[in-house]
């Protein structure tokens, strides 16, 4: 019988780190751990996260698109790169919408404004303000006339 002690002692320090420098290696990079598998698992890992944050309604399905697609060229690093990513097109999205109800709502009280502008002049100079828009009907209804006239002519 003979004792494990210092084999157990060796590999422990091999966890830690210890004995495996260049000159105790054996075999190039690419055949200790190959670049192959390190790249299946890090797809797999980002994979796993966008269909998770996808199921859970953390990102639509564009989004999900575009990070798949991204992902895949090799554009995320890791996990945290990619969650960093999310974070970032989620608020960008945010920002997006929130300036365009900005812009929906200044064009609503400049119309309103050009509105009362309009109306204010008219009555200046002494015309009453059209309340509701008639040429615009009159327009519509002009129209289908002139077709007719055209169908009847062949």
């Amino acid at each position: 019988m003979h004792s494990r002690s210092r084999c157990k002692r060796f590999h422990e320090a091999r966890r830690k780190g210890r004995h495996n420098g260049t000159g105790k290696r054996k075999g190039a990079k690419n055949a200790r751990m190959p670049a192959q598998v390190l790249w299946m698992r890090r797809q797999r890992v980002l994979r796993r996260l966008l269909k998770k944050y996808r199921d859970n309604k953390k990102i639509t399905k564009d989004i999900y698109n575009y990070l798949y697609r991204a992902s895949k060229g090799n554009l995320y690093k890791n996990k945290n790169v990619l969650i960093e990513a999310i974070h970032k097109i989620k608020a960008e999205k945010i920002r997006e919408n929130q300036l365009e109800e900005q812009r929906e709502a200044r064009r609503a009280k400049n119309a309103i404004k050009k509105e009362k502008r309009v109306n204010r002049k008219l009555a200046q100079m002494g015309m009453a303000p059209a309340a509701e828009p008639a040429p615009v009907a009159e327009q519509s209804e002009a129209k289908p006339a002139a077709d007719a006239k055209k169908t009847s002519k062949k």
